[in-house]
This record gives structure tokens, sequence and C-alpha cells, in this order.
């Protein structure tokens, strides 16, 4: 598929340009640089050796942990941006993480459908981890864990503390539960991700949870021409977020990757750029 060429030469792209300081997983250094005031769209944690911009995650929960009741504006209007330009498109498109779970689905494994309600579980893991526990912190103590890199993020496990603890053996004294409770995570994701699409994406990550909410309005979106349409079931079948575009064109699970556009024999699907 021309589409998915495409799609993956742009999220190989993105992991390059947010990763560009590869020879740091050599020497176990920390890119400090003047991108790092920059956020990245995707999921791409700040401590990864490589990093050269920072994970608006990251920021979001740093900003409200260290200010209390002064949000985060800088990474919160950040990825409000890029959410009403182009919504999941970011999930799709430009997030490193996605891609490492892309390339697992490719292990030749049977796949499974999940329940729908547990692509509920992300908006909680947003609510209480991103949003809550670190401003709960900074009204109790004056200082906030930045709670989801603390205790779940799978990609700040993989891209950070794996490659940090390879070349810092110094930093193996200091491993314990909290370490191994976030290997069980990323091996759970690994696994999940092996036999079902973006395991991750669909029930964990709040930074697609977000941008999620913003599908609908958001002026990169998908066009549904419900006279042209035949209701044949190919876009549902194809879609690997488990959608029926046909039904909700612009669903919170949408990650813009065009396969049913694609796939659609009759052009009732288009993706548009529609500005209000």
């Amino acid at each position: 598929m021309k589409a998915d060429f495409r799609r993956k030469f742009a999220q190989f792209a993105s992991f390059v340009i947010t990763n560009r300081e590869v020879g740091n997983f050599f020497t176990g250094k920390i890119y400090k640089g003047n991108e790092k005031y920059l956020c990245a769209p995707g999921l791409n944690c700040y401590s990864c050796p490589a990093a050269t911009l920072s994970c608006p995650l990251g920021a979001m929960q740093t900003i409200i942990g260290s200010a209390g009741s002064v949000f985060g504006f800088y990474a919160f209007g950040f990825i409000l941006m890029f959410g009403v330009l182009c919504g999941r498109f970011i999930c799709g498109f430009l997030c490193p993480f996605g891609l490492f779970q892309e390339l697992l689905a490719k292990i030749p494994l049977p796949k499974k459908k999940l329940p729908q309600i547990l692509n509920y579980v992300k908006y909680a893991v947003l609510f209480i981890f991103v949003l809550l526990l670190p401003l709960a912190g900074a009204l109790a103590s004056g200082i906030g864990e930045p709670a989801f890199c603390q205790y779940i993020c799978p990609a700040g496990t993989l891209e950070a503390a794996i490659p940090l603890l390879i070349t810092h053996s110094e930093f193996m004294d200091s491993v314990g539960v909290l370490f191994a409770v976030k290997l069980t995570v990323l091996l759970i994701v690994i696994i999940g991700c092996m036999t079902v699409y973006r395991f991750f994406c669909k029930t964990l990550c709040p930074l697609g949870a977000l941008y999620g909410l913003l599908n609908k309005i958001s002026f990169y979106r998908m066009g549904f021409n419900k006279q042209a349409c035949v209701n044949c079931g190919a876009c549902e079948k194809i879609c690997p977020m488990g959608i029926n575009p046909a039904k909700s064109a612009n669903s919170t699970e949408c990650i813009r990757c065009g396969k049913c556009v694609e796939t659609c024999g009759v052009n009732a699907l288009n993706m548009v750029m529609k500005l209000r």
C-alpha cells in the first residue's frame, strides 16, 4: 500500500529527528542542549540518551508537580496545538513508540481483538497519573512526582532506564521494586503488542487519550460521504484500531493511518483539512 509506505517513512523520519544523539547510547550521556526545551509531538522519553526533544507528557507532569496549582500551560498548550491541528495523526505518523508497537505487530502470532471497554483505561491513566497525582503531590509537599513517567511509562523503561543501566554499572545498586514493576509493565506491553495491534495505544497511552479527545474537532480529519457509501464493510475489516469508519469517521481511536480511505472502492472516505 502506498499510503502505508508513506506513513512508515514519516514514522521513521520522526524517530530519527526526535533521537539524533545516537552516540549517547554508547557513552550513557543525556542530551541537555537548547532543543530539550522543545517538546516532541509523540511519546519519547526525555531521559533517552539519544533524545533531542522532551516528552510533552513528562514536561506537563514536571510543571504541574513543581508549580502546584499553576498548570503546565506550555506543555499542555503544545499538546493542544498539535491535537487541534491534526488529532491522533500524531499517533499514526509521528510517535516513535507507535512505530515500535507496529514493528512488534509484524511478529507472526495470532492477533486478537480487545474488549472495547479497555479503550477507556487510558483516560483513567491520564487523569490519575498525569494530572491528579503530580498536582496532589505539589499541593501536599510542594513537589509532585511525574507519576506516569515514574510508575508506568514503558517508553521510558525501554529508551532510558535499560540503556542507562547498561552504560552505568553503578546504577545497578539502585535497582529495586520500582524498576521491577516498570520492567513488568514493559514486558506486558511488548507481549500485548505482539498479539494486539498497538496494545499500548489502545489501552494505556495518556498522550493518545488527549489527542483522541481532539479528533472530532481537529482541522485534519476524515470526511465521510454517506450517500456514496454502499455499506460493504471493507473499511471496518481493514481498520487496525477496530473502528467502523462508516459509523464513526472521527472516532477517538482513529490514528489517521489512511488504510480505510485507500480500501474504500467508492471514495466514501477521504482525509481533509477542514478549517472552521
